[in-house]
Order: C-alpha cells, then sequence, then structure tokens
C-alpha cells in the first residue's frame, strides 16, 4: 500500500500545481490583455503594481515580487511560517508571467480584443478571467498573497473581518492612483478627469473579481455523501482512508431481503474528488453498489467552518 500511497500523493500533488499555474496564466492573462492595456487598475498589490507601471514604466512583474516578499517576510515574522509551498510558487509564477506575457501577446491581438471593445467591458472581462484565475489557485491551496496578508496582520492586533479590511486597501489603493500621474504606451499622460473614471473602472473591476473568485470557489466547495455496499469493506475503507485520505465511517446495516448483516460504507468527500472515488471503488470492487448524493453544507473535521453568532447571556 505504501508505494500506492506515494504514487496517489504525488499525482495529486502535480493537479494541484498545475491547477495552480493554470489559475496564473489566467490571473495573467486579465492583465495583459484587458486591464494593462487600458491604463485600468484594481485591488491589492497587483492593483499598486499596476499605479507604478502607469506612472513610471516599471514592470508590473517587479514590484508585485518585490512587495509580496517584503509582505511574507513581514507576515512569517508576525503570524509564523503558516505560508506554504504554494504560496510562494503561486507568487513567483504569478510575477514571472505579468513580466513575460506582455512580450508574448502580439498588440493586434490586444487592439482586436481589447482596446476596441471599450473600457467598461475590459473591465468586466478582466476582472472575470482574473478573478477565475486567483479562485483557482486558491482552491488548490495557492494563495497570490498581497494584501490578504496585510489584513491577517491587522487582525491580529484589531479584531475585525479580514474581508473587511481586504475591501478597505482595495479601495485606498484605487483612489491613491489619483496622486500618481499615468501614461499610456505612447506616451500621453491622462487628464484628471481620465483618471476618475479610471477609479471607477477599478471599483467595478474589484466587484467584478470578487464575484468571480466567491463564484469558483463557493462552487469547488460543494460536497457529496457516498454510501458504498461491497463485500471488501475493510479493502475498500483502507483504501479510500489511506490512499485518498478521506475520513471513512463503517455503519451496521442489515439486507431485508436476505436478512443478511452487512457493512456500509460512508464517506463525505468535495464533489471534486468524486470521480476520483469512483475509480477507487470500481478497481476494488467492480460489483459494487454506490449511492452518491450532493449536501447542502458540510462542516468541522477540515471542511467549512460553523460561523453562528451566539448571544451573550447576561450573568
Amino acid at each position: 500500500m505504501g508505494k500506492t500511497i506515494l504514487k496517489s500523493s504525488l499525482g495529486t500533488l502535480f493537479k494541484e500545481y498545475a491547477l495552480v499555474t493554470i489559475g496564473v496564466v489566467s490571473y495573467a492573462l486579465g492583465w495583459t490583455i484587458f486591464l494593462l492595456p487600458n491604463n485600468l487598475i484594481g485591488g491589492g498589490v497587483s492593483g499598486f503594481a499596476s499605479i507604478l507601471f502607469y506612472a513610471t514604466g516599471l514592470p508590473m512583474g517587479v514590484t508585485y515580487f518585490i512587495l509580496n516578499v517584503l509582505l511574507l517576510i513581514i507576515g512569517t515574522k508576525i503570524l509564523g511560517t503558516g505560508f506554504g509551498g504554494k504560496t510562494i510558487y503561486a507568487i513567483v509564477m504569478t510575477s514571472i508571467m505579468l513580466s513575460v506575457m506582455p512580450k508574448l501577446i502580439p498588440a493586434d491581438f490586444i487592439h482586436e480584443f481589447a482596446l476596441s471593445n471599450g473600457k467598461l467591458i475590459c473591465t468586466f472581462l478582466g476582472g472575470i478571467i482574473a478573478g477565475f484565475g486567483i479562485g483557482l489557485s486558491i482552491s488548490q491551496g495557492g494563495s497570490t498573497g498581497g494584501t490578504d496578508i496585510v489584513a491577517l496582520v491587522w487582525c491580529k492586533f484589531y479584531p475585525a473581518s479580514p474581508g473587511r479590511v481586504i475591501l478597505i486597501i482595495d479601495v485606498a489603493i484605487i483612489l491613491s492612483s489619483l496622486l500618481f500621474p499615468s501614461y499610456t504606451e505612447t506616451g500621453e499622460l491622462l487628464s484628471f478627469s481620465d483618471k476618475l473614471a479610471v477609479v471607477v473602472y477599478g471599483l467595478i473591476q474589484v466587484t467584478v473579481s470578487g464575484y468571480a473568485i466567491d463564484l469558483y470557489i463557493s462552487g469547488s466547495k460543494q460536497s457529496v455523501q457516498a454510501f458504498i455496499f461491497t463485500k471488501k469493506v475493510d479493502e475498500m475503507a483502507d483504501a479510500i482512508a489511506f490512499d485518498m485520505k478521506r475520513g471513512v465511517t463503517v455503519l451496521p446495516a442489515k439486507g431485508w431481503y436476505s436478512k443478511e448483516d452487512k457493512q456500509v460504507i460512508m464517506v463525505v468527500t468535495r464533489k471534486t474528488d468524486l470521480n476520483l472515488l469512483l475509480r477507487y471503488v470500481k478497481s476494488i470492487d467492480p460489483d459494487a453498489f454506490l449511492s452518491v448524493s450532493s449536501v447542502m453544507g458540510v462542516y468541522g473535521q477540515g471542511f467549512d467552518t460553523i460561523k453562528v453568532r451566539t448571544r451573550k447571556q447576561n450573568a
């Protein structure tokens, strides 16, 4: 079983890093094709990096990398070494993609798909594509760092909602663009009225991107409950528990027709892992009987956290 576990873990790890890479590429494409050519901005470290790019010409990927490294160092000292390898990988890959992609994508392609469609359309498309990329990376355990580290540090000393802190930071970054000059690719300086419009587009982009992130993550977190009827209960339960690393519950049952005492395996897992579960079941017992159903919510034991406010009772 050791080789099976190793093979499974390596395959899962490769898949996760591959999906993080796809997410990073999607995020960089959103910025490279739709946002940067239109002098549009957003929130977070990438938003501030874009502001400096428009003002000084400093490559966005360079600023993005430097700021994230500084934030990682500060976060590690204050919050501890809780940042995984996927987060570091995502930050490095995003920095590379943001630096390389503007040189690889032809200007004619960008003009046809972005500049000719107007800034409002590009705001929505860029926000959706970038948000999808972030959501995909986060769902695989890879964070792009940035202002979420600032929010965690802030909440450590001053109790607040991390989401609210991130929103405040994003709005502050977008508004700060008014303090910096902004030059187009042709060297033309944007007027103050144009910069005000960019601020409005930036607020829209943050909203659209955040919605795309939430939509993807909520979809990837859907769970299923499976009941497995098999004669190879021990072998099946061991494979799911030790190879798949999923929780298994064996329930006593009785077949009413045969009047035989049996055991039924119950597994609750993410919907994205259902195909893997089915492959395990089929490889161990092709004659197994399964019942799979979607569940509204799963809380605790590695799933979602119960978030219910309780009223404080007076002593």
